[in-house]
């Protein structure tokens, strides 16, 4: 006599359904609702908006700064996955756990202590001042902000993948006469590629969004420091909530492009 197991989970249909729903009350009623304000513009009004000068340098900063953030991230992330995998030394949690900070530290808190370190008068912005340069209310020091709160998604997204790649296999290529390169190269990178851009489109996406880290730190010079969750905000304070979908858009659709080509180079990765 045959038993039917009941899952544990419920069924196809009623999880379907509960996921549907739960991602549309999450995601899509509240972007359906942001593209459907912006049909209160005219096209040329749209195009209008996010073609100022003043939107376009927001755009680029936002973008660049983070671009250039998840890349370092990308590459400090990986070596300290590596070393908290393969290695076991005194002081390990801690930094551990320091990698977690800033999931758990306000972001607003995070701008305020690297502004103080890092303004002119700062302790390590006065060095850097001395030098002819300045790390706070600069684009460098956005960047900093973005590298700090970004940090743990390459992190996270490498320890496992490094943990399931076994010894045996480095010693095995280094026992057929592969330098450290080439086994870095033709071993490691393979198995890591996938989710070194993984964690990178992580890090580059909640790059784009911050804003609590950032707004202290950059100085909000318009043309100059200004990132576009700001000039949303300026939008806002304005009544000109048209003005401000339309921003909002144009991050989406920007965001929504480059994390799809970076997907579909992932896929490529992976599945060649």
């Amino acid at each position: 006599m045959s038993r039917q197991t009941s899952p544990v989970i419920p069924g196809f249909g009623l999880t379907l359904g509960y996921t549907l729903v739960y991602l549309s009350l999450l995601v899509l009623i509240p972007l359906g609702a942001l593209f459907l304000k912006t049909t209160e513009l005219t096209w040329e009004q749209f195009v209008a908006i996010i073609s100022a000068p003043r939107v376009l340098a927001a755009l680029k900063l936002s973008f660049g700064t983070a671009f250039v953030a998840a890349l370092l991230n990308g590459v400090i992330g990986t070596v300290l996955a590596w070393v908290l995998v393969r290695y076991t030394f005194p002081g390990r949690k801690v930094i551990e756990a320091m990698i977690d900070l800033p999931f758990a530290l306000p972001t607003a808190v995070a701008g305020i202590a690297l502004t103080a370190l890092y303004a002119p008068n700062g302790p390590v912005g006065q060095f850097a001042t001395a030098l002819g340069f300045k790390i706070a209310y600069s684009p460098l020091g956005i960047t900093l902000a973005l590298t700090f709160v970004t940090l743990p998604f390459v992190v996270r997204t490498l320890q496992p993948v490094l943990a399931d790649i076994p010894r045996e296999v480095e010693e095995a290529a280094a026992c057929l006469g592969a330098r450290p390169l080439q086994v870095a190269r033709h071993v490691l990178l393979p198995a890591l590629l996938p989710a070194w851009l993984t964690g990178f489109a992580l890090a580059f996406a909640r790059g784009v969004g911050e804003y609590g880290s950032v707004i202290f730190i950059a100085g909000n010079m318009p043309m100059k420091t200004e990132i576009l969750p700001l000039l949303i905000m300026v939008k806002l304070d304005q009544y000109d909530y048209a003005g401000a979908t339309a921003i909002g858009v144009l991050m989406l659709v920007v965001s929504f492009i480059l994390l799809l080509l970076i997907n579909l180079l992932q896929r490529r990765i992976a599945h060649p």
